[in-house]
């Protein structure tokens, strides 16, 4: 590593040490993090914020001590992240906000997914009639149209009770200070630094400043990460609103950058963007509302169909990670991943049959196609009923001393997205173009298939799988939960509320607890460390393909007890993240 970091020193690029120093999740085994944190789940009865770094939360919670409400604490530990988690989420990205209000029990969802730039079509990124996958990973042309600062600042201005100014003080003063370099940095692969490094792609700069140079120690802990062109941004934000990013000054920036680097996005396509206000996605579990997001996300409908099929098999008696009951499981998502390559697109250019793939009925019909003692070849989608329809990535979970709820995932895509920055305004830019469908059938970097619902189109937002979601008992809150990991997001967030509605796990168990991953295809049983060999062997013997890898998903969640009203939070031990409660 340090021959490395002395090799980038000498290079043109201005590249130090964190961009070596990236983060791949998949890199530490579960049992490297599993038992880092012993004393419990945070407690609470006045305030909880829970997201991947502790920094963060620190910042949200200071927002509720000085009486701001879950949408201002939420806004300003987004804003924080994208300083002090840049390789996951940040100004450059998008995601998507769940708001439930306590007095009225009203569910919000603020869609504030990137789109596709005007310029962009079917064949943007095909060569010779075959995908070139760098087109779309790396470089301005991989960048869809950001969308977190509008949606942010809609949440703010809507439902918040602070201004602009002061829900960004502190990311501003850690862009412009500087933060530590600490544990989750180290995990970066140096597997990202040939990206960073290909002709014509702007690097990732970082200005580090050793507080003692007499000591090489490359473990994160002597380094400060200041990022000044980022504070002068945020500062124009907070002075201006996001209209200084769509419209002013930043806007030209990051179209003057573009066109000059074979780039899509103009200062049109950033002046027209528009968060959405959409209608949540509802079911019910066993008794429980579940509260989650629509479409351009397949998060909450296919959290909700996996809900609903496994509901008609008693997980509990089977056992919690029982061969049998990550059988059922493994069953369930691919089906319901299945579904999403073909039915689930942008609901404002495709019809997706929303109401079918969730109806009870479906569920039942894809039910029938489980056998319970071997694994099965799923061909193809299924046919829900009511097909015409009506109607890198990080998480924060955040509820206030009046029961208001967010729940919020964002993301710039792949770690470190696009690798690039808007020289001048330390915005690292996203690869959302990667999630659109380059060509039927063709796999993206997190390995899915899409179809023609998630083609590319002009002002498009391409298909998700963040699945920000609220679960309500007797209809008030009891899980607030999320998760980064492309299609893994979905999986983590089901089976983290199967853990505690199945098998009556808290908070801190229920996230802890190994996992499993399956999404159609490939027709591949990811696991964790910590699912026993007999588990897998006997998964094996069903016909499962058995993988085991690294982990999968990072929850971060809160459960509130219904008798008592206490808050319990847990941040994954997968990142480095925090709960912190007052």
């Amino acid at each position: 590593m340090v021959k490395t970091a002395r090799r980038l020193h000498d290079t043109r690029y201005l590249i130090y040490f964190p961009i070596i120093c990236c983060i791949l999740l998949n890199c530490a085994s579960l049992s490297k993090f599993i038992g880092l944190k012993k004393d419990g789940p945070v407690e609470a009865i006045s305030g909880m914020v829970v997201s991947a770094h502790p920094l963060a939360s620190e910042v949200g919670i200071q927002i509720l001590q000085e009486g701001g409400t879950a949408v201002d604490a939420a806004v300003a530990t987004a804003f924080a992240l994208g300083v002090v988690e840049p390789y996951h989420s940040g100004i450059g990205g998008g995601g998507f906000m769940l708001i439930r209000f306590a007095e009225s029990g009203e569910v919000i969802s603020i869609d504030f997914r990137e789109t596709a730039p005007s310029q962009a079509h079917r064949e943007t990124y095909v060569r010779d009639g075959e995908v070139v996958e760098e087109w779309s990973t790396v470089g301005a042309k991989a960048a869809a149209v950001p969308g977190l600062v509008a949606g942010l600042c809609l949440a703010l201005r809507e439902y918040g009770t602070l201004s602009l100014e002061q829900v960004l003080s502190d990311a501003e003063q850690y862009a412009r200070s500087g933060f530590r370099v600490w544990n989750d940095y180290d995990r970066y692969a140096e597997s990202v630094l040939a990206e960073l490094l290909q002709p014509g792609v702007a690097p990732f700069q970082f200005i580090m400043e050793r507080e003692n140079p007499s000591k090489i120690d490359l473990s994160g802990e002597d380094y400060l990460l200041v990022q000044k062109d980022l504070a002068r941004t945020l500062g124009l934000i907070a002075e201006k609103g996001s209209d200084v990013f769509y419209r002013g000054e930043i806007a030209e920036k990051i179209a003057d950058w573009m066109a000059e680097n074979n780039g899509l996005i103009t200062q049109e396509d950033l002046a027209s963007y528009r968060p959405v206000l959409r209608e949540p996605v509802r079911g019910t579990y066993r008794g429980y509302e579940i509260v989650s997001m629509p479409p351009p996300t397949s998060g909450g409908v296919n959290l909700l169909q996996m809900l609903n099929i496994l509901e008609g098999f008693d997980l509990n008696a089977l056992g919690h990670n029982s061969p049998e009951t990550i059988h059922l499981i493994t069953e369930t998502m691919k089906l319901a991943f299945a579904d999403r390559a073909f039915f689930l697109g942008d609901p404002d250019f495709v019809d997706v049959p929303v109401e079918g793939l969730i109806s009870k009925k479906y569920a039942e019909a894809l039910r029938k196609k489980i056998d319970l003692h071997k694994a099965s070849e799923i061909r193809n989608h299924g046919e829900p009923l009511d097909y015409s329809q009506k109607g890198g990535t990080t998480h924060i979970s955040v509820i206030d001393k009046q029961g208001n709820v967010v729940s919020l995932t964002q993301t710039i895509n792949l770690n470190f997205g696009a690798k690039v920055v808007v020289p001048g305004t330390g915005i690292l830019l996203n690869n959302e173009m990667d999630d659109f469908s380059l060509q039927p059938g063709v796999p993206n970097a997190y390995n899915l298939i899409g179809g023609e619902a998630n083609a590319i189109a002009p002002g498009k937002r391409p298909l998700s799988s963040m699945a920000p979601t609220i679960v309500l008992k007797d209809g008030k809150p009891y899980i607030i939960v999320g998760s980064p990991g492309g299609p893994r997001i979905i999986t983590t967030v089901l089976q983290v509320i199967s853990n505690i509605i199945d098998h009556g796990l808290d908070i801190q168990k229920a996230v802890d607890a190994p996992r499993v991953h399956h999404q159609w295809l490939p027709d591949t049983l990811m696991v964790e460390k910590g699912i026993s060999d007999d588990v897998k062997e006997l998964l094996i013997k069903m016909g499962h393909e058995v993988q085991q890898g690294g982990p999968l998903g990072a929850a971060q969640g809160i459960l509130i007890d219904p008798q008592t009203g206490v808050y319990y939070g847990w941040s994954d031990p997968r990142l480095d993240g925090k709960a912190v409660g007052y």
